[in-house]
């Protein structure tokens, strides 16, 4: 293209720009962008149309779009599939023809929950065929500790790391330990400590945390019927009377529920070292590293502390009593040395 068919372009384009009084160019800039080079632009009449929203006319000129047609039908409410464990639970169901639905299998697939349930089969068999040969070598004889396991429960807890040190987490320890759950959270309510605040969150999720899951503190649920029955021919009260209970350490309670949760055991741990910058005059800085804490409660029933206690009276009454001399007739005595 040559420079005076540019040239010619860009005068036209000056002339075309009508005058507007409103609006007055501050300053002519030396740079004209070209417009399209189309030659059917500057033959083709050129015609705005004039939109008026308030005219009656204007919607049914406007095509139709997504928002002016008629809404969708809300979709239907979802249901339970047949094989939930809630479908006893549930109302009614709904007819097939109101909500159509897509074919559901009865039944789950036992080998995609095998996968879930049952991932190392191998190793599952093993360890029941070694159970069993250890229930047969001891003739089917619990030990004590399994005896334990399956007779009282307990629960341990271990809390987050808290920014203190063992020096000031360890005499909160020794505080609750060997204490009842209720009695330890009311010592760190009012307990000067800065760290007793969490300690005592701590306490309270244990707490809550051994009564879901482990079902500890509930007390007595429920009574069988033929048990019921014969205390109350017996004229017996249902209410256990309650005793006075010695812990490991010498001292007395009184236990009015047998399943009520006390604080057996507490330490502390420690851990990772944090890093916080001490700034000091002339541009230095110190790296301190502050310690973390965490402390770890067992929590157990009161039928522990009962039998620890029988335990103890059992082991002092078969302790033989101590003599300075045995008595026994004196033999093989000489009166001359030996030397």
């Amino acid at each position: 293209m040559s420079a005076s068919g540019t040239l010619t372009r860009s005068v036209t384009s000056i002339k075309s720009i009508k005058p507007n009084p409103s609006k007055r160019l501050p300053v002519l800039l030396p740079c004209l962008y070209p417009r399209r080079t189309a030659i059917m632009d500057y033959l083709r009449p050129r015609k705005k149309e004039i939109i008026d929203p308030l005219d009656p006319n204007f919607l049914k000129r406007k095509p139709p779009t997504a928002l002016s047609q008629a809404p969708p039908e809300p979709p239907q409410q979802g249901d339970l599939g047949p094989s939930s464990i809630f479908e006893q639970e549930k109302g009614p169901r709904k007819s097939a023809a109101a909500q159509p639905r897509r074919s559901v299998p009865s039944m789950r697939d036992p080998t995609i929950l095998a996968a879930a349930l049952d991932p190392d089969p191998q190793g599952r068999r093993r360890w029941q065929r070694r159970k069993i040969i250890q229930e047969v070598r001891s003739r089917g004889q619990l030990t004590k500790e399994q005896r334990i396991a399956r007779t009282e429960r307990e629960s341990l807890c271990k809390s987050q790391f808290y920014k203190t040190s063992i020096k000031k987490l360890m005499p909160l320890a020794r505080q609750i330990a060997g204490k009842p759950i209720e009695e330890a959270i009311i010592q760190m309510r009012f307990s000067k400590k800065r760290v007793a605040a969490d300690v005592k969150k701590h306490l309270e999720y244990a707490r809550d945390e051994a009564i879901v899951k482990r079902g500890m503190g509930l007390g007595v649920v429920e009574v069988e019927a033929d048990a019921a029955a014969k205390v109350e021919e017996s004229g017996q009260d249902k209410q256990w009377p309650g005793m006075v209970v010695e812990d490991k350490k010498g001292k007395r309670r009184y236990v009015s529920d047998t399943s009520s949760i006390y604080v057996d055991e507490a330490w502390i741990g420690r851990g990772p070292y944090g890093m916080d910058f001490d700034f000091r005059a002339r541009g230095r800085t110190n790296i301190l590293r502050p310690p973390e804490t965490s402390i770890t409660v067992r929590l157990k029933e009161e039928a522990t502390r009962i039998r620890l206690m029988d335990e103890r009276e059992q082991k002092r009454q078969r302790k033989k009593v101590w003599v300075p001399l045995p008595d026994r007739p004196v033999t093989a005595q000489r009166q001359y040395c030996l030397w």
